[in-house]
């Protein structure tokens, strides 16, 4: 088995477009429309995605703006060299970063939270022998 995608329902693809590959520095793979059933798809990710590494789904259902996010779900994760940095460059973005980076609590690991427009949480953790050279650096 192989891990391929994460798939998130937005509220407006175009915005969740620009912050995944404008802010989070993602490249957007494709896209797709199904008028038939009112909903658009575009998939990115890094490195050209599959099968070298997962992708991340957008589901835009045509006429839902914002969705209840629950209690269950939690956070994507991406690898980064240096999360300090990464902070800053998605402030300058124009991204939203909810905790700022430093140790977890408890250990040692350096992490940092960020949000995208539809209030989806992403931690990044730095892991400067195995981030992605695409991205957030």
């Amino acid at each position: 088995m192989r891990f391929l995608h994460t798939m998130l329902r937005v509220g407006n693809l175009q915005r969740s477009i620009d912050f995944y590959t404008q802010v989070l520095g993602m490249q957007l793979l494709r896209t797709s429309e199904n008028p038939e059933y009112k909903y658009s798809l575009a998939f990115l990710g890094f490195e050209g995605g599959n099968p070298d590494q997962a992708e991340l789904e957008l589901t835009y259902n045509w006429g839902v703006e914002s969705y209840e996010l629950g209690t269950a779900y939690g956070h994507i994760a991406l690898g980064v060299v240096d999360a300090y940095a990464a902070c800053d460059k998605i402030r300058a973005a124009g991204g939203q970063v909810t905790r700022e980076a430093g140790p977890v609590k408890g250990g040692t690991t350096v992490i940092a939270f960020v949000t995208d427009p539809d209030g989806y949480k992403i931690e990044l953790i730095q892991r400067p022998q195995h981030a992605s050279g695409g991205g957030l650096r």
